[in-house]
């Protein structure tokens, strides 16, 4: 089959929606009998994924990958920051970590030219097996300051030969200025890559903004190739913690009250978007000591600085709230950093994290745990407590633990992982909560009603809706016809 020309959507700014589209693109491209697939050279993301064969991604692309219906891979997003301290990151290289920078030695250092060369490489491997790459900017394409250091935008962009779409946030106001000026300050090889713009997340009635279509390609000469409404009824998961910010942050009466709290370094949240959805719980993020207090049930989730939020923990009160909820026999939950915090000990001996050491944990579980270099990232299949279910996850996590006494929460392969003791489990495997086995656990104390609830039947619906939406929105036959001139 001959090649398209890839697609490329990027932003007049962050937070715009460039990781939805992407989806929703991908999934519309599957149905009409394409076998695209996502890419984005560089993602900053404390949520993250492991591929089939071990290795670590930003989540936002295994979403996208599960658009596609097809397993995601490194290549898919070759880079990968996580934020791991002031200003600092975890930088992934093809799915494994190659050391920590600060943001300016990142952003401003020589190494980018050699990850620009990692970064294309991973794009032609994967136009080998896919067509189209749908890629994902990140960001604004109008950063002067940053450009001629800029691999994820318009210069990935030329070296994948790419038809760019240019996504602008009508809801954040300045939609004209944001437009004009991202693409006044392309230079001209950057706007002859430019093929259209589309306006995403506009309220109320689409056709009052014709007008606002017809001043912009004529301030612009480019085509508006659709308006996309705001859709508050339709869910994929979110790239990153800017989505925290809208998540709920206090008890309510009626419903069982789960409270995540709410680490400044917080990973994997996406950890609890079956339990966010259960219409038996109100599940909250909160990094108040009253409010977590109110809670039935209580989660410490992943960190990508477990030793700094433990810190976190105790300065705010929050340590001393989970305690008193344990000794008062409410449930507490720890997942990966979570879990770790639970134990009695956490050690640093190579510096992983900070200059600390050795730092005594809650005390609540019979656990240590040692911080290592070598990141464990693997899928898992498992069975939970007594249940006969094999269900499955993942993990990604920094540290081995050791258990004292014999109470494992879980079995991987016949071997003991995790640990129960009265009201409090912990484990490192990602994504437990998926599942109804457990979830039906967790409330069982709470709740006599029952929910079928099928997570993955659920996205699935949501991939389809995200696309018709699309379809119906935007001028997909245009962009189709652009991927079909060969050049």
């Amino acid at each position: 089959m001959t090649k398209l020309r890839p697609i490329m959507f990027v932003g007049t700014g962050s937070d715009v929606g460039k990781s939805i589209l992407v989806t929703g693109i991908c999934r519309l491209l599957k149905q009409k009998g394409y076998t695209p697939a996502p890419f984005k050279a560089q993602n900053m993301s404390l949520n993250s994924f492991v591929t089939p064969d071990g290795l670590e991604i930003g989540r936002a692309q295994a979403v996208q990958a599960e658009a596609c219906k097809i397993d995601c891979a490194t290549d898919m997003n070759p880079i990968l920051l996580k934020p791991s301290g002031a200003n600092k990151s975890q930088i992934v290289l093809h799915g494994k970590p190659i050391g920590d920078q600060t943001i300016k030695e990142y952003f401003l250092g020589n190494n980018k030219q050699q990850l620009f060369e990692e970064a294309k490489t991973a794009f032609l491997r994967l136009q080998e097996k896919y067509n189209p790459i749908v890629l994902e900017g990140a960001g604004s394409i109008s950063e002067l300051n940053l450009k001629h250091r800029d691999i994820v935008n318009m210069r990935m962009a030329q070296a994948a030969g790419a038809d760019v779409y240019l996504i602008a946030d009508i809801d954040k106001g300045g939609v004209f200025a944001s437009v004009y000026g991202s693409i006044a300050l392309l230079e001209p090889w950057e706007k002859k890559l430019l093929k259209g713009v589309i306006i995403n997340k506009f309220r109320g009635d689409i056709s009052l903004f014709e007008d606002g279509k017809k001043m912009l390609e004529k301030l612009t000469g480019i085509p508006v190739l659709g308006v996309v409404p705001y859709a508050n009824d339709i869910y994929i998961e979110e790239e990153d913690s800017v989505a925290l910010q809208k998540k709920e942050k206090t008890a309510v009466s009626g419903l069982v009250n789960i409270a995540v709290v709410l680490l400044p370094y917080i990973s994997n949240y996406t950890d609890f978007n079956v339990l966010e959805k259960d219409t038996r719980t109100h599940l909250f993020y909160s990094n108040d000591p009253k409010s977590i207090s109110e809670a039935d049930i209580i989660i410490l989730p992943g960190s990508k600085n477990t030793i700094q939020d433990l810190i976190f923990l105790r300065e705010k009160g929050i340590a001393k709230v989970i305690l008193d909820a344990h000794k008062s026999q409410k449930n507490i939950i720890g997942i990966c950093g979570g879990y770790q915090m639970l134990g009695k000990m956490i050690e640093d001996p190579l510096g992983v994290e900070s200059d600390i050491k050795t730092i005594p944990g809650l005390g609540i579980l019979p656990i240590k745990t040692q911080l290592t270099s070598e990141k464990t990232t693997t899928q898992c299949n498992f069975t939970f407590k007594a249940y006969p279910e094999t269900i499955s996850g993942y993990e990604i996590h920094m540290g081995e633990t050791t258990v004292e006494g014999h109470q494992p929460l879980n079995y991987i392969d016949g071997q003991p992982e995790g640990y129960i003791q009265g009201n409090c489990w912990g484990t490192y495997i990602h994504g437990i909560l998926d599942h109804a086995t457990v979830v039906e656990d967790v409330l069982q104390n709470f709740t006599n009603t029952k929910t079928s609830f099928d997570y993955e039947a659920y996205k699935e619906e949501n991939y389809d809706k995200l696309a018709a939406l699309l379809e119906k929105s935007i001028d997909i036959d245009s962009i189709i016809s652009e991927m079909h001139i060969i050049s």
